[in-house]
Formats: C-alpha cells, structure tokens, sequence
C-alpha cells in the first residue's frame, strides 16, 4: 500500500516541475543536489587558488562564493577589462553565432604581436584550450579566467607566459551557454545556473566536426588552420557513474590516426599533470565508460572516437588533443579548481617540452597509412587490460517506479580491479588512393573539404581518366548488393545513410573543366580520406550529403520495355537462363508484372548509368 501511494503521490507531484529555463521548485521541496548520491567531503590545497569576492581582480566565479559562473556579458565584460590593463592579453572575436553573438577568443602571449604569423616565429609553443562546446559544463571558463589573471595582472603563474603562448575560446557554443537555468542538468553539482547542451538550432557542436553546419565549430576550425596550434584541449563535464576521481582526461588511445601525439600526451604529459594534479588535493583518473550502463565495476570501456568529436578529429587532422571529462558529481568549485590546477600544468609542460610536441605532431602529418581505418570496434581479438579502478560502492535496490531495480551509490570508496576494454579492433578501412576526383557539379563537398584546410585544386581543363568508383546496389539485384539504410532517425539535424554493401567499378570518366582534385599525399590526407569513404561513419556520404543519387528520374513504360524485353530474351540466352531462374526463385517478383519489366530495363542501354553511383572517383596511380 505505501507504494502505491508513493507511486500516485509522484505521479501527480509530477505535473508541476518546472520546463527547463524556468524559476520553480522541484516537488516536496526537494533541490535538485538532494537526488544526487552522497558525496565525499574535500579540502585540496587548490583553494589557496581563490582571491576573496572583494579584490579587484576577483573573477565573478569568485565574488558568488563559487557558486555561479557568469553569464555571457559579464563574461567578455570581465575579459575586456583584463585586456585593457595588460598587453599580454587581447580579444579576438572568431565567429557569430545564429542569434548574432561574438564567439571571442582571448590571445595571451608576451612581447610579440598578437597574430598568427608572430606567435608561429616566437618559436613557443601554442595551446588552445576551449570551454563551453557543452555550456552546461563550463568548468573550463572560470578556471580560464582565473588562471588568465594569474598569469598576467596578478603575476602569480607570470613565467609560464616566457615559455608558451594560450589561446582560450571561454564560450564556444554562446547561445546555448545564454539559454541558463538551474534545471538544465539533473546529474550535476553546481553552478546555480547552467546552460543549455545544444545550440538555438538544437545542434550538438561536439558532433559536428566532420559536417561544419554549426557556427562554433567553423570558428574553431578555422582557429585551427590559420594559428596552427601545438596542443587542443576541450574542456567538458561527464555524465554518468559516481567514483572517486574528479578530472578524467586523456588522448585518443595509441592505436588510432594519431600515434605518436597519443605517446607524447600518455608518456610525457600526463606524469607531470597527474602528479600536479594530485599534489594539489585533486584526484585525475580514466575516462569511465560503464559497459553495464551504470557502475563501472562490471568492466570499463575505453573509446576510440570517431573524427565527429573533438578529440577523434584532432586526432584525424594529426593535432595533439586532450579531452578533459570532469566528474559532474563533485561540486563546482572542486572542478573548477581542478580545472585550473590541470591548465596551469599542461602549459608548462609543453612550454618545458615544445620541440618534442612538435615532432610528434609532424611525424604523425608526414604518415601515410595504407590501408586507412574508417572505424573501431572492441569485442573480440581487441585489447583488454586490468587496473585498480578508484570506484564507489553502490547496491542496487528494488524501484517502486520501474518495477525493477535502480543503482544507489553509497558514498564508500573502494578500490578494486576493473577490467578495461579497448576499441582497438579496425571495423572497415580503406586503401588510400592518390587522389580523389570530385565533378564540378558537387562544388559543396570541395568547398566543405576546403573549410577544413584540405587542399583541393580546381582543375581547369576537361580531364579523362581510368577511375575506380563506388556504386550502391539494390537489394533485388542480382549481383548480392544490398540495399542502403537511411535509418529514418533524425540525428543532428540530418538523416544518416548506412551505404550496406558497396560494389567497387573501373570506368572511364570525363570530368568538366571545373572539377576538383584532391591528393592524398598532404599533412589532412588521412581527414580527406575519412571525409570521402562512404564506409566510413563521419563520411559526407554517411551524413546525407549525397542523397540525390539515390533517386530514380527516368522510367519505362510497359508498351515500350515488353517488345524490348521479348527481343533480349531472344539475342541473349544467358539472360534468359537468369531470367527462368529469378521466375523459379522469388514468387513475389514472379507475380508483379512492374518488377519483371524493370529487370529487364535495369539490363538495357536505357537504364540510368549512374544511379547509385557515388560521384567521388578514386585513382590509385595518379
């Protein structure tokens, strides 16, 4: 009986939360910190980081006691006046957003222009750090003003501009950072406010990478091409299971499109890190992927990106890049303060170790890898390792809402052996071609390639060549394709296509003056390659940008094809033997008069020669 009542007591209480972005009350008077487990008390030597709410220099985290981070205004407010009392400081603005704000970047770097071309020949090395892609976890921009000031008016963290310059985007996606309310993430501790994950057009930035249809992304990109940063870091707060770490960071494993920046981040970077980290009170970790959904302790899965997200397309484009995934369960001034902790150590390190970052990323520019790995998987033959995992202890006790039961985390640390499991297995790959060849019609894809900094070159003659190319079959087809999937989900505002099964053609192609050849012998060939397989998941093809050769635009009327077909039937005794065969094989084709008159118009002249033909041409020998 108590269930039941608990039960319709909820059931009705139900109706009155608050629409995110409103003022209210959760019901029974409950706060949104009083669903979350318990949590572990902490002082860090850290907290000698903070200046009091009134000296002069006090970030706005500061001045509300560590519980609110500013809005949008008062953020750029706070950074021009920073601007204007130092020279080391200055404001870029690199983008607009939909709704008509500045997406602004600060520049820090002593005694030298403030351009790309004087912090390139400064010889130090360049790191730019961004916070807000996900403006509910915006840990990354209070700890970035802080540790700005520190660095320069304050002067307390002044030599680690003597040996490396910082770029700091503290907004990426602006206007969902300004759609604020306390009840925009239920699992995370603070700040007061928080934004919104999506954009106004309710795109996510972190899965725009590969398509660059969101403004934040394309300023970031093009930060990207024209600074030639050293090191990306994307500053993020997790979802999920409760543990004792507070900052979870890392690079892309080692077996992925990066693998000696992966060895520099994992051999050199995060021993330094790491022990700052912990020196000062904090408690860095592994990323945690639960593979049971909820508790870590079943087994840890250990990601390997698609070129969709920050890290797997640094990784992608041969840039060093670290994401960090603090734990949105710790309060928000812990993670902040771990935040700051983690970039005050990351520029020195790479300050203190420059040249070896480098080498690593031109090394892995001048790779060329054949064949390519379009994706991963784990699962069988894939890597598996065991480590002592800095967990919670949790119970799973009886829901009287679901019906079954629900994890409840203790507030008990434990440590324990957790295996992880690797996605390290290549799922599909690619040989890499010499070039690829794109007709002028599809102006778009090279243009989007060029956004990236793929070099693209226009050719200015009509050009015939011998070409490998990719045709998508139909099920019904004899040849054993099967059909595409467009799989009918909305994902990031686009319908996905899986290409199924691909048959691979040799033709002879005349292509317009006006048509664009991209070599895959440059410092982005393995991106272009990652862009321009179909079978690869963040391939223009897979987000729907070629659609259009999968329609029909000619037909034959049964008049015209049932003399045409009756005369093949005759010229042709094979075709005729396959024709028996189809009758014997398949009832339904054998009963629909339509779909015997269209096999025989798919095998005459008449048919469409390029449907289904994906328009990029490869040409191995170029």
């Amino acid at each position: 009986m108590a269930s039941r009542i608990l039960i319709a007591a909820l059931l009705l209480a139900a109706v009155a939360l608050p629409v995110p972005g409103t003022a209210g009350e959760l019901p029974g008077g409950l706060r949104p910190s009083d669903l979350l487990p318990p949590l572990q008390p902490w002082h860090g030597a850290s907290e000698r980081l903070v200046l009091p709410p009134d000296n002069p220099w006090a970030t706005p985290f500061e001045m509300s006691g560590l519980k609110s981070s500013p809005s949008y205004v008062d953020t750029v407010a706070w950074l021009r006046r920073l601007a204007a009392a130092t020279p080391d400081v200055s404001l870029e603005v690199i983008g607009r957003s939909a709704e008509g704000r500045d997406i602004v970047m600060v520049v820090a770097a002593r005694g030298v222009e403030h351009t790309p071309a004087a912090l390139l020949a400064s010889g130090r090395p360049l790191v730019l750090v961004q916070a807000g892609i996900h403006p509910g976890e915006i840990d990354g921009k209070d700890a970035g003003m802080m540790l700005l000031r520190d660095m320069t008016v304050l002067g307390t963290r002044s030599e680690v501009l003597d040996r490396v310059s910082f770029l700091f985007v503290p907004i990426l996606n602006v206007d969902g950072h300004e759609r604020r309310s306390a009840f925009n993430r239920i699992n995370q501790r603070g700040p007061v406010e928080m934004g919104w994950r999506a954009n106004a057009r309710n795109l996510n930035l972190n899965r725009d990478y590969t398509k660059l249809e969101t403004e934040g992304v394309r300023a970031i990109v093009a930060v990207i091409n024209r600074w030639r940063p050293d090191l990306y870091v994307d500053i993020h707060v997790t979802d999920g299971a409760d543990y004792q770490y507070d900052v979870t960071w890392g690079a892309v494993p080692d077996d992925g499109w990066s693998p000696r920046a992966s060895r520099w981040i994992e051999d050199t970077m995060a021993p330094r890190v790491n022990r700052e980290l912990e020196e000062e009170g904090h408690a860095p970790g592994p990323f945690v992927f639960a593979i049971d959904g909820d508790d870590p302790a079943g087994g840890n899965g250990v990601w390997m990106p698609g070129a969709r997200f920050s890290n797997g397309y640094g990784a992608a484009r041969h840039l060093a890049t670290v994401l960090v995934e603090n734990h949105s369960l710790k309060p928000f001034d812990r993670r902040v303060l771990g935040t700051y902790v983690f970039l005050d150590a990351t520029l020195r390190v790479v300050g203190e170790h420059g040249p070896e970052l480098r080498e690593a990323n031109r090394a892995d520019r001048a790779s060329r890898p054949d064949p390519v790995v379009l994706s991963w998987r784990g699962g069988e033959g894939a890597r598996r390792e065991t480590h002592v995992f800095k967990g919670i202890r949790s119970e799973r006790v009886p829901s009287p809402v679901t019906g079954g039961e629900v994890v409840r985390w203790t507030g008990e640390p434990v440590d324990e052996d957790v295996v992880f499991s690797f996605q390290n297995v290549p799922a599909a790959v690619a040989s890499r071609p010499a070039a690829y060849y794109i007709p002028a019609a599809w102006s778009d894809i090279a243009d989007k390639l060029r956004q990236h900094g793929i070099e693209v070159e226009t050719l200015t003659e009509p050009t015939s060549m011998e070409a490998e190319v990719y045709r998508l079959p139909e099920a019904e087809l004899d040849d054993g394709g099967a059909d595409f999937d467009r799989g009918g989900a909305v994902y990031e505002g686009r319908v996905r296509v899986s290409p199924g099964h691909i048959v691979r053609e040799h033709r002879a192609l005349d292509l317009p003056a006006g048509s664009f050849r991209v070599a895959t012998d440059q410092p982005l060939g393995t991106l272009a390659v990652l862009l321009l397989e179909p079978d690869s998941p963040d391939s223009f093809f897979q987000w729907g940008y070629f659609l259009e050769i999968l329609s029909r635009t000619e037909y034959a009327e049964p008049y015209v094809m049932e003399p045409l077909a009756r005369s093949m039937l005759q010229a042709d005794p094979d075709l005729a033997a396959r024709f028996r065969e189809k009758l014997a094989s398949d009832p339904g084709f054998a009963a629909d008069e339509r779909m015997r008159l269209d096999w025989f118009y798919r095998r005459s002249p008449f048919f469409d020669a390029t449907y289904r033909l994906y328009p990029v041409a490869r040409v191995v020998g170029d």
